[in-house]
């Protein structure tokens, strides 16, 4: 029967057979190879190939010419290399492509600060160094690019206040494994990134340990109401290395974080935070500072970067000058606070067709998520007696999530992600608070078997 079966199928025409074929995936295409003589020279028909090279590793016609191998064997040459990662080669590779042609435009210093991927091997030494297993995307990113050199600014973004300034370097796989982790509270984590300026980094768990999930990436913050200087809470900032990877850069391409002097500022605009008094329109972005916060005892520190733009159509006669603010500012809990006082930042600007007035300042709250909103007085130049309101929108302001440390959770016989504080009090805004307490950064020194193809 076997034999009859083979002998119907050889004497099939190719151009069936090969339609068939094409809907198949890699895996399965190689499997079908064993079960024929003619399957076999059918599934390694060129064209084949071509549409799983696009698909599974981004090649062109330009890549293969380049090697000189059929998209068979050009397959086989990258799935001998990167195969464990083809489940997250495409996104990342992707991400690493919008984010270089992105920085090409706007930020081409960066770009010179990026490092050449590393090797298998060189990542395989990292793990016996550390004895900890890295994990797979995290791996597949360093394939690709080695993190950057120690220069500023970082590629993970800056921030920076009146007296206050952070760059986050993305670090080189050999940098970061000189600042793993094994003391308590922060045992099997990996440094992401760092900055010069505040020690702050951000970190990946390698296992499950003390409260944190394998894959995460988080910032660490210590439990200052603790005698113990392992507890040690954590802002969460990516569920896996690609989640929190392939988020930044979504936020960076599509300008949801703007470009200021050369850096990446990771301010998030809020859809629909805008809002137009007649001829002035006023829009807010805003950004958490987890190195100027805490969870124990709650104080959550945040800063918000307002744009004042009057139109270019309007007439000269519009032209008018900023003399006070109002706000009123909602806590999580329900608390509100009415606050007023001249200008903004220590300024009056005046407002002209066409012009723009950006000013940044900050606030702290004992609630991890509040809203402001309110409004500018201003006067026309030409009439002084004038006096109108321009409405500043709704915005919010919501910290990351957080974990408390496995100690603290055990003691209270609960766990949560979020906090349930009731004593919340607003700050002033316009008022820097980020001298508070020192800050919260760690310093650091410089396929499975069964399921992988075995092409013939």
């Amino acid at each position: 029967m076997a034999a009859s079966s083979e002998l119907q199928l050889d004497h099939l025409p190719s151009d069936p057979l090969l339609h068939v074929l094409s809907y198949l995936s890699f895996r399965d295409l190689v499997h079908c190879s064993y079960a024929s003589k003619r399957l076999n020279e059918l599934s390694k028909h060129n064209p084949l190939w071509k549409r799983h090279c696009c698909k599974h590793w981004l090649l062109t016609d330009a890549d293969r010419l380049q090697r000189g191998l059929s998209w068979y064997g050009l397959f086989k040459h990258y799935y001998s290399d990167l195969g464990r990662y083809i489940q997250y080669y495409v996104v990342l590779k992707k991400a690493w492509e919008k984010l270089k042609s992105f920085l090409q435009q706007r930020c081409p210093r960066m770009i010179v600060s990026l490092k050449d991927g590393a090797t298998e091997g060189e990542l395989d030494d990292i793990e016996a160094q550390i004895r900890c297993k890295l994990p797979d995307d995290y791996r597949c990113s360093y394939r690709i690019h080695n993190g950057q050199k120690l220069v500023i600014p970082g590629l993970m973004g800056s921030m920076s206040l009146s007296n206050h300034y952070r760059s986050e370097v993305l670090l080189d796989v050999e940098t970061a494994a000189g600042g793993f982790q094994h003391r308590k509270g922060m045992r099997r984590s990996l440094p992401l990134t760092f900055c010069f300026h505040t020690g702050l980094s951000q970190y990946v768990a390698l296992e499950d340990a003390e409260g944190r999930k394998k894959g995460e990436s988080f910032y660490p913050c210590p439990d200052q109401t603790a005698q113990d200087p392992s507890a040690i809470d954590m802002f969460i900032t990516g569920s896996s290395f690609l989640d929190w990877f392939s988020t930044y850069v979504n936020n960076v391409v599509t300008g949801e974080y703007p470009i200021i002097k050369d850096q990446i500022f990771r301010y998030t605009h809020e859809k629909g935070c805008v809002a137009t008094t007649g001829d002035i329109t006023v829009s807010v972005s805003t950004s958490f500072l987890p190195e100027l916060s805490s969870v124990h005892p709650p104080h959550f520190f945040f800063t918000y970067r307002i744009r004042i733009e009057m139109s270019r159509s309007a007439s000269p006669d519009a032209a008018c000058q900023l003399d006070s603010r109002y706000w009123k500012i909602t806590t999580s809990d329900g608390n509100v606070e009415e606050v007023q006082g001249p200008g903004v930042v220590g300024e009056f600007p005046v407002m002209t067709p066409g012009k723009v007035h950006e000013y940044a300042s900050c606030t702290t709250f004992s609630t991890p998520s509040e809203f402001m909103e309110g409004h500018y007085t201003f006067h026309r130049l030409a009439n002084k007696e004038e006096v109108f309101q321009v409405a500043i929108p709704r915005f919010h302001m919501v910290c990351p999530p957080y974990r408390e440390p496995e100690s603290r959770t055990q003691k209270a016989s609960t766990s949560h992600t979020t906090p349930n504080d009731n004593d919340g009090e607003d700050d002033d805004d316009d008022h820097d608070r980020g001298r508070f307490g020192g800050l919260r950064g760690i310093n650091i020194s410089a396929l499975e078997g069964s399921r992988c193809p075995k092409f013939t």
